[in-house]
């Protein structure tokens, strides 16, 4: 990195007082075994700071009820602040409508909404799928069904020795078979940001729809799914300071008009008889039953939150504490880091020789840090460089360099209890 990109993010990053947003979150104020909480697992899933918790509970007091057709007021106030978060978070995205924005119970639900809803109606036998290496479980599982259901089949797009996709072959695997395209943004288990505004502009030169996955990206980095151009777009609340149980689908109106729904139930109709159904218009075709409400309500109140930070505020700052826990883990004989992308997002993915990343991940919990290890729902991406599993360190706004100097020392304190 040159010295004048490193001041610039420097000088954004310090516009926020960092200090007072962290004390927004009552969790890092916990003690494990009489040690701080260093809590690095925001790539599983981040914290909620008071505002969101507060939110939730001012529903749950003074605002439940089941929402839509109902007249009494406790509906209408919940109705309406389930179409508001539904609207905030079409402008976080910056959708061109709010009918674009479909919630669901997260990624891997949209996901699966998409592939039951697009992938059984239009994919069709010898057709072809494009995926990556990089791609968690939730974007490979469902379209493996898929393919053995319609007899179809998966392209893989390889990835290099710094964990970056060879763009060069995502080109070469289109042909005339080629139908459909699906894009982790961010790599869950590397950081690595992909280009995928240049993937999906290729995908459209050959009519082929793309979906990205977009779980670990959002949190991070600001998304214009109009400018992207991508024909959909997932992620979960949870990662982005929210509830777990809620996520969003977005897709653009006419795919999602021309899609069948993937549940039924009430709410996704028009109208019912023993003869025939027709359904609701979107979103509320691809909403059936009691939805998410408080959760819902909860993301948006998420959104609010970051918003107010600035997602540009959030990513200068953890470009800081990545490029800090890359420097200081570079200079520990004995770790490795897997996933050297040029474009990263704050994930460390280290290994360290001669002991197991589970030992790692305990012997770091006995000083209050927590830390993800395993394959990260990406077995693909150990399988590519030869390891069963990694110790994984996932930065969010509200950490700091302290947080990263005590998982250096926490490392130390590993190798010394094994070597």
């Amino acid at each position: 990195m040159n010295s004048a990109h490193a001041s610039l993010k420097s000088e954004i990053a310090s516009g926020v007082d960092w200090r007072k947003i962290r004390a927004d979150f009552p969790i890092l104020k916990l003690e494990i075994d009489g040690k701080p909480l260093a809590y690095l697992d925001n790539a599983a899933s981040s914290q909620m700071p008071q505002l969101v918790i507060d939110r939730l509970v001012r529903y749950q007091t003074k605002q439940h009820a089941n929402i839509n057709r109902a007249v009494h007021y406790l509906s209408e106030v919940a109705t309406q602040e389930y179409h508001d978060a539904r609207c905030k978070l079409q402008q976080f995205i910056n959708a061109r409508e709010d009918r674009e924005v479909i919630f669901t119970s997260g990624t891997t639900d949209s996901i699966n909404l998409v592939m039951q809803g697009y992938g059984r109606k239009f994919i069709q036998a010898n057709d072809e799928i494009i995926l990556t290496t990089l791609e968690h479980h939730s974007n490979i599982v469902p379209w493996q069904m898929l393919a053995n259901e319609k007899g179809a089949k998966i392209r893989v797009v390889p990835i290099n020795d710094k964990g970056e996709l060879d763009i060069d072959e995502y080109e070469r695997l289109f042909n005339e078979r080629t139908k459909f395209v699906g894009l982790i943004h961010v790599s869950n288990a590397l950081g690595t940001i992909n280009p995928i505004k240049r993937m999906i502009d290729f995908a459209h030169r050959h009519e082929v729809p793309v979906l990205i996955d977009g779980a670990q990206a959002a949190p991070h980095i600001p998304i214009d799914v109009q400018v992207l151009n991508c024909d959909f777009y997932a992620f979960s609340a949870h990662k982005l300071c929210g509830p777990t149980g809620v996520g969003i689908l977005y897709g653009k109106a006419a795919l999602l008009e021309s899609m069948q729904p993937y549940k039924g139930g009430g709410d996704m109709i028009a109208s019912v008889t023993f003869e025939e159904t027709i359904y609701n218009t979107i979103p509320h075709k691809f909403e059936a039953g009691t939805p998410p409400i408080a959760a819902a309500i909860g993301f948006g109140a998420a959104i609010d939150y970051l918003t107010a930070i600035g997602i540009e505020n959030i990513a200068a700052y953890e470009s800081t504490l990545l490029d800090y826990a890359t420097e200081c883990l570079t200079q520990i004989p004995g770790v490795k880091i897997i996933g050297t992308a040029k474009e990263k997002t704050a994930v460390v993915s280290f290994t360290i020789d001669g002991i197991h990343p589970h030992d790692i991940g305990t012997i770091l919990n006995q000083d209050g840090i927590a830390v993800r290890t395993g394959h990260h729902c990406a077995q693909p991406v150990m399988q590519r460089f030869n390891v069963p599993a990694t110790s994984r360190a996932s930065f969010a706004f509200y950490n700091n360099k302290t947080e990263v100097d005590a998982l250096i020392a926490g490392i130390k304190t590993v190798q010394k209890v094994f070597l």
